[in-house]
This record gives structure tokens, C-alpha cells and sequence, in this order.
């Protein structure tokens, strides 16, 4: 397996896997998946910024994670928040584990100084395992926010430093601007 930055033609299986999630899981809170066209968009937009969005490979997508902007206000711009999503058959396997490693790396070489895991479903133990496992605490659970599959769901928010964190200014403009 090989872990790369997304290229247009992963756009279909990145849509798929995400498609599954929205329509099986908790994880996202859309409940109709984005088409190809609209995850070419939202990809474009995050890779646009200078932001990560890698794939998992072999011999097929197994699985993508990226990180974007937490918030659209200056002020934000040294923070993002990541997103995970594997492909249903190579669940287990430390994918998502490797993914979200390489995007934290590509986020502390940024000079980004704050990531935020924003987990749909406070049931949702693989991700939260997931996120504490490479340093994120939590910070909140949020209780019946989203409605989904006929019953509320709760938000899971975790965060973990990059780099120095807040134990120092930030250099370099950060991520600015609006999505």
C-alpha cells in the first residue's frame, strides 16, 4: 500500500467510499451523497488552499483522508480539521491510521499549529480510538445535534497540537481566506 495525494481520476472511488459512509454510517452527518462532480469540487478546493488530500492505494483506493479549513475567519487560520474515510473492505487493517498520520505531518510542515477531529456519533469507537491513539483528547461531546436514521446523534470533538502548538507564535500566513 501507498499512501499519495489524490489525483482527479480517484475522484470516482473517493466518492464511493464516501457515498457508502453517508448512506450506512454516523461518521458524516449528509445523508444524500455528493456526486463525483461535487467531490472533484470539494477536493480541488482543499488541495487548492495547500492543504492535504492523500489516498491509500493498492492496486485500488482503499481509503482518502485530508484536512481543511476549521473555520473560515482569519483568526482560524492555523487550525484545521481532518477527515477520515476508509473503504468498507479494508476497514481494520491501519489505513486510516496511516492516512491520518501522513496528514498531520503534512499539516505540522505547513507551520499549522491545531487539528480538530470532529466525530459524528459519540458510538463511533473506531474513530475516536483512532484520533486518541495519535494524540487528540477530547474536548466535548455534543449531544443530539444531527438527526440520522430516525434517531439523534451525538458530536464527538477532539483536538491535538501541531508542533508547538500554542507554546509559541505561529510563523508563515497560515491557511487565510474563505472556502
Amino acid at each position: 500500500m501507498r499512501l499519495r495525494p489524490a489525483e482527479p481520476d480517484d475522484i470516482p472511488a473517493i466518492q464511493a467510499i464516501y457515498a457508502h459512509h453517508v448512506l450506512t454510517g454516523l461518521g458524516t452527518f449528509e445523508e444524500v451523497p455528493p456526486s463525483p462532480a461535487e467531490m472533484a469540487e470539494r477536493c480541488a478546493a482543499v488541495v487548492g488552499r495547500g492543504l492535504p488530500w492523500l489516498v491509500a492505494e493498492a492496486g485500488e483506493v482503499l481509503g482518502y483522508a485530508y484536512a481543511g479549513p476549521f473555520r473560515t475567519r482569519a483568526a482560524y487560520r492555523f487550525t484545521v480539521e481532518d477527515s477520515v474515510y476508509v473503504a468498507e473492505a479494508a476497514r481494520g487493517k491501519g489505513i486510516g491510521r496511516r492516512l491520518l498520520e501522513a496528514v498531520i505531518a503534512e499539516c505540522e510542515a505547513m507551520g499549522l499549529r491545531q487539528m480538530v477531529g470532529v466525530i459524528g456519533d459519540s458510538g463511533n469507537a473506531a474513530s475516536i480510538a483512532l484520533h486518541q491513539a495519535l494524540g487528540f483528547e477530547l474536548r466535548a461531546i455534543v449531544p443530539a445535534v444531527g438527526w440520522k436514521f430516525e434517531r439523534w446523534v451525538d458530536v464527538v470533538w477532539m483536538q491535538r497540537a501541531l508542533g508547538p502548538g500554542a507554546a509559541a507564535p505561529p510563523e508563515g500566513p497560515g491557511i487565510g481566506g474563505s472556502v
